[in-house]
């Protein structure tokens, strides 16, 4: 017999630009991480998942995000980085929420997420409602984009330093196995019954050849002995009238356009997968 998921539902956490959602709740220099979480994707998350007072986990919090929205939802947050240059930016968001009377709050550690259970503090382990996180794409992304008078320029469109161990530049074997051992750890601080979401999306390398990261991630945790309860999905476009409005950037557009042209189906993504595990 094939094991199904529960029937999904959808998240409508991109209802405004995510520019809107952080203009005044994150420093600006935030713009510079190149895979920023939808705050109102992680919100969401903490709200449906967690009560007030609860620790709330990312073990690769990139800009703080996830901390960011759960201290102004009243939890307590932890998040690791292994880039230096994203944990200070992480810092200064959290440092904003807690100037702008956040109630929750928030601890950022540089470090690698493979040996997590070495830098987080003690009293956490079994302490953690919730692990919040989503995995890099690959080394680079789309970036941000400048108009110069020799064409297009793109800007913070890479993760990090490959020398200090950053899973983005490793490669898709290695980024699994490294969030293995991110997600086996992550399971010795959550509670019994603690939940976790991870955010993601599939990935195409070439035009023809996409690649199911959402599904290789449910293997991954289902392995560290995480029991999947649900697989939603988070819109990256807005729902109007019935209708959906994109809000892909202009080299998700190109691409699509480049891809028909070649006969390829390709279409806009208009989602991320959210797959929702629980500890025994």
């Amino acid at each position: 017999m094939v094991e199904t998921l529960p029937v999904t539902s959808v998240w409508l956490t991109c209802q405004q630009p995510a520019r809107d959602q952080r203009r005044g709740r994150y420093v600006p220099q935030t713009s510079s991480h190149p895979g920023k979480m939808l705050p109102h994707e992680a919100a969401h998350a903490i709200a449906s998942y967690t009560a007030p007072g609860d620790l709330v986990f990312d073990p690769m919090c990139g800009c703080g995000t996830t901390l960011v929205e759960a201290m102004h939802l009243g939890r307590d947050g932890i998040g690791i980085d292994i880039e230096p240059r994203f944990t200070a930016l992480a810092e200064a968001n959290v440092a904003l929420a807690a100037a702008q009377g956040a109630p929750g709050t928030a601890a950022v550690l540089t470090g690698d997420a493979t040996g997590l259970l070495d830098m987080v503090p003690p009293s956490a382990v079994g302490r953690v409602s919730l692990v919040l996180t989503s995995p890099p794409y690959g080394r680079g992304t789309h970036g941000l984009v400048r108009a110069t008078s020799t064409g297009v320029r793109k800007r913070d469109h890479h993760y990090g330093d490959r020398e200090r161990g950053n899973l983005a530049y490793a490669g898709w074997s290695r980024l699994l196995d490294g969030f293995a051992a991110i997600l086996a750890a992550s399971y010795q601080l959550l509670r019994p019954g603690g939940t976790v979401v991870i955010t993601c999306r599939p990935v195409r390398r070439q035009r023809d050849d996409l690649i199911d990261l959402p599904g290789e991630l449910l293997a991954v945790a289902r392995s560290v002995g995480l029991i999947p309860v649900q697989r939603c999905a988070a819109m990256l476009a807005a729902v109007r009238d019935g209708q959906i409005v994109h809000r892909a950037n202009m080299f998700g557009l190109l691409a699509v356009r480049r891809a028909r042209d070649e006969g390829v189906p390709v279409h806009l993504v208009a989602h991320e997968d959210v797959l929702i595990l629980r500890r025994r």
